[in-house]
């Protein structure tokens, strides 16, 4: 606990309306007060500690730091703490308890809490709060509940560490687009529109040249790479020292998260690993509704996030950014190369790589995604078109959960369908509601043409398939959701796939000429979700006939690795398949 000189109390008493600061109320649920009782749990983990206003109890960019409950006083959580374009996010007293999702992922911290009224804090190390979240069924969902509450909250205040670069950098479009797809709080600031850019740019030393740069606590990097970011915001990296386990889950949608979470739990050494994020595109998701067990609906980022926990719980090794490059078999086991990462082998492998976005075949595209066109509608995208018209592209139920979810921020949203009705391909809930939202214009049986603007998006051209009639629509932001293609190319011809590229499983894959074509003994008769190479399964959308809902790949997740053990049974009483050349 940080001692700082004495202008960290003023700091923090200006940011409230009074002299003295006033507790932050909690209309979200992410502050609950604990009982006595549970203080009490918690003091059997931990120590008090008391406190002087001005006291740090963790600072922003702090990798390791203690949970703390607040016994007495008053500690105000404070974004951009000593940068001089300080904010304070909250002030909280008696009975709360700090700290956000990073505390239990091991990531460094975002904000900063500082003492702004003399007390008492009891500490917790960060190690035993995970046995207590794992553990303890009441406390620990309590906890864990709060904790991805408040990353929610962060990620849509727009706090954290900050990005500045300008909207139509390549650079900055990576850049942000890991950070939302990692749920990473982050505020970006535009140095084209937003002075005090310039301004922390002539504090720091850099010429605009130099962005985009990314600020965390005392660290600045330029231009960092997917994997720089990763490893300085605690993300689960590649070249851990283990490179060999029983399975390998390649992909860390809902279908690679159940296999990861089933496999460790049952004691397989399981290593997952993603391209880019956990959550796949469940994880972009607003809000998933017909998922069963959650009948006010739970947002893809926290369903992800409860997963991940409960997977490293069990044991699993999750390691991203880590594409996979190749499958290779090699005698009674298999070899997944990685990019820029050492190649990690397995005797069994689950690939729920799940499918890539199609876009919209429209001439200028690639000028506008990142600037004015996104594949996700997230809090970081929702913030960008706050008050503008938008239009979304798709008739899906992820074009339907983005359309209701925009409506909270764009001035105006417009659904453009190709089919001729919203329940094509949309769930009766959501075209319900869509169509009894004031907020929503839809358009059936019509497909864009053409996109209009300078450096960002103004309007699109749509044309109406039945009439032939055009007409422009305003239009600051597109969301695209149009379908996907499988995720295979990585495989290099290894497995049969359908003529559409999804995987073939069970007697899909066991056609005798496919088999020898493939160089795998014809012998070899696939199980439900095997595949035509022995002891590697697929669950989830990349899986050919799979269905298309996240409740579906959970379950094929956790199917996947029942017939994993079944296989790995065989092996060990003497029936283990051979691979040919």
């Amino acid at each position: 606990m940080d001692r700082p000189r004495p202008a960290a109390h003023a700091l923090t008493t200006q940011a409230t309306s009074d002299e003295r600061p006033v507790e932050t109320e909690d209309a979200s649920g992410a502050y609950p007060r604990l009982s006595s009782a549970q203080i009490r749990a918690l003091e059997l983990q931990g120590e008090r500690r008391p406190t002087l206003p001005g006291d740090l109890l963790y600072r922003e960019g702090e990798v390791q730091h203690d949970f703390f409950v607040i016994l007495d006083g008053l500690v105000a959580i404070v974004d951009g703490y000593g940068s001089g374009f300080d904010r304070t996010i909250g002030v909280h007293g008696k009975g709360r308890f700090l700290g956000e999702l990073g505390l239990l992922a091991g990531q460094p911290a975002f904000l900063t809490a500082v003492v702004v009224e003399p007390g008492e804090v009891l500490a917790v190390p960060a190690e035993r709060l995970r046995a207590i979240v794992t553990q303890d069924p009441n406390l620990g969902d309590l906890i864990l509940r709060s904790l991805v509450l408040r990353r929610s909250t962060l990620i849509g205040l727009g706090a954290g560490f900050r990005i500045i670069g300008s909207r139509y950098s390549p650079d900055t479009r990576r850049i942000r687009d890991f950070a939302s797809r990692n749920r990473l709080p982050h505020h970006w600031i535009d140095p084209e529109k937003d002075a005090a850019a310039e301004a922390m740019l002539r504090q720091l030393g850099i010429s605009p040249e130099e962005t985009p740069v990314v600020i965390c606590g005392t660290e600045v990097l330029r231009n960092p790479s997917n994997a720089e970011l990763a490893r300085v915001f605690g993300l689960p990296v590649p070249g851990s020292d283990r490179t060999m386990g029983d399975l390998i889950v390649v992909g860390a949608g809902p279908a690679g998260l159940a296999a990861s979470v089933y496999g460790a739990s049952e004691g397989l050494e399981t290593i997952a690993l993603d391209a880019m994020a956990t959550g796949g595109q469940a994880g972009t998701s607003s809000r998933i509704e017909n998922y069963l067990g959650f009948p006010a609906g739970i947002s893809g980022a926290e369903l992800a996030d409860r997963a991940v926990v409960q997977a490293q719980k069990f044991g699993a090794e999750l390691t991203l950014p880590a594409r996979a490059m190749s499958l290779e078999p090699r005698d009674d086991h298999y070899a997944i190369g990685v990019e820029d990462g050492p190649e990690i082998l397995a005797r069994t492998v689950v690939i729920a790589t799940g499918v890539q976005y199609r876009k919209l075949p429209v001439p200028r595209l690639d000028e506008f995604e990142g600037v004015s066109v996104y594949y996700a509608a997230t809090p970081m995208e929702a913030q960008l078109c706050r008050g503008d018209p938008v239009v979304v592209v798709g008739g899906g139920n992820s074009a339907g959960q983005a359309t209701l979810f925009l409506t909270a921020y764009a001035d105006h949203v417009v659904l453009v369908v190709r089919e001729d009705e919203l329940t094509v391909n949309m769930s009766r809930y959501l075209a319900d509601r869509i169509e009894q939202s004031p907020a929503v214009e839809v358009h059936v049986h019509t497909e864009i043409r053409e996109l209009c603007g300078g450096r960002a998006l103004e309007a699109v051209v749509v044309e109406d398939t039945q009439t032939g009639e055009r007409q422009r629509l305003p239009a600051r932001a597109l969301f695209v959701f149009i379908g996907a293609d499988p995720h295979t190319g990585w495989l290099g011809g290894r497995i049969a796939l359908d003529e559409s590229g999804y995987i073939l499983t069970g007697t899909d894959a066991c056609d005798d000429d496919t088999l020898a074509a493939l160089g795998t003994d014809e012998g070899h008769r696939p199980l439900m979700l095997e595949t035509s190479l022995p002891c590697v399964f697929a669950a989830g959308d990349v899986r050919s006939g799979s269905i298309k809902r996240v409740a579906s790949a959970v379950g094929e997740g956790a199917m996947a690795v029942r017939m994993v053990h079944q296989r790995i049974g065989d092996s060990r009483h003497g029936q283990a398949i051979v691979h040919t050349q």
